[in-house]
């Protein structure tokens, strides 16, 4: 595996909803891709609990919009670009082993439209056929964590193509919103590709699976949700302003409907 490093939980914890009251009853820890597969491959995430005479977790999760691939119970699965606010309910004790794909960085294997899979879950042989069934089988007879991961990148990265995909261009504009909170504009982002924006809704459908305009509010929502867990005192009228809202209720309609809860009624759950 590379030396590159990825986040923890506790720097970034983006997407999960009230990780503070999460993060107690499950753990969650990341691990790099091999540089052979990291063009495509953001990081894989391994979630395990022990719930054991305890009552269920039900944790909320507002993902980031790229495909996540799960192995889990023995089921291997591929998640497409979800749309909405997702809710998983931990029972017991178990694991789930992830890999999270870059933005856009899923089209190569997809071989199609990644617009067709929004919103959609698919057992990992639909997408790899019988090599697919060979890595599920594999993954659950391996020893540890290492293995496991060891037996994913090597099998993704065997697949993945050599020359350069019209996809990583698109996903790289991704990763400029991800990183910049005064991104807000389709137009602004379409000019930054040097494309229309009509070019541009088109290669998001058909590389990410989200429109430019919903992966620039989701990166927004959750600059939204992080300066409400961290910051005590939030000037939310100017937050809106900042994240390219036109008024401060334009972004507590947005948060609420995203998230389940207004803004300032999740930062007062996420104090400490």
């Amino acid at each position: 595996m590379s030396e590159r490093e990825v986040r923890s939980v506790e720097e970034d914890a983006r997407g999960i909803i009230t990780p503070a009251t999460g993060l107690a009853r499950f753990r969650l820890d990341r691990y790099p891709a091999s540089d052979a597969a990291a063009r495509f491959v953001d990081r894989y995430w391994l979630g395990s609990w022990d719930l054991t005479g305890q009552a269920p977790h039900t944790q909320k999760v507002l993902a980031h919009p790229v495909v996540n691939a799960v192995f889990t119970a023995g089921v291997a699965t591929v998640t497409g670009v979800t749309t909405r606010m997702s809710v998983r309910t931990l029972e017991g004790a178990g694991w789930a082993l992830g890999v999270m794909f870059r933005p856009a960085g899923f089209r190569p294997f997809l071989g199609g439209p990644m617009s067709s899979i929004t919103d959609q879950v698919l057992l990992l042989s639909d997408v790899f056929g019988p090599g697919g069934r060979d890595l599920r089988r594999e993954v659950f007879a391996a020893a540890d964590v290492a293995g496991r991961i060891g037996l994913i990148d090597r099998f993704l990265a065997a697949r993945a193509p050599a020359g350069r995909q019209a996809s990583e261009a698109t996903g790289e504009l991704v990763e400029r919103v991800a990183g910049d909170a005064g991104l807000v504009r389709v137009d602004a982002l379409a000019a930054q590709a040097g494309v229309s924006p009509r070019q541009l809704q088109r290669r998001f459908a058909d590389h990410v699976g989200a429109s430019p305009k919903a992966i620039i509010r989701r990166y927004r929502l959750y600059e939204a949700a992080e300066r409400a867990r961290h910051g005590r005192r939030v000037d939310w009228a100017a937050l809106a302003a900042e994240l390219g809202y036109s008024d401060q209720a334009h972004l507590t309609r947005d948060f609420s409907a995203a998230i389940g809860t207004p803004p300032h009624r999740y930062a007062r759950a996420n104090q400490p």
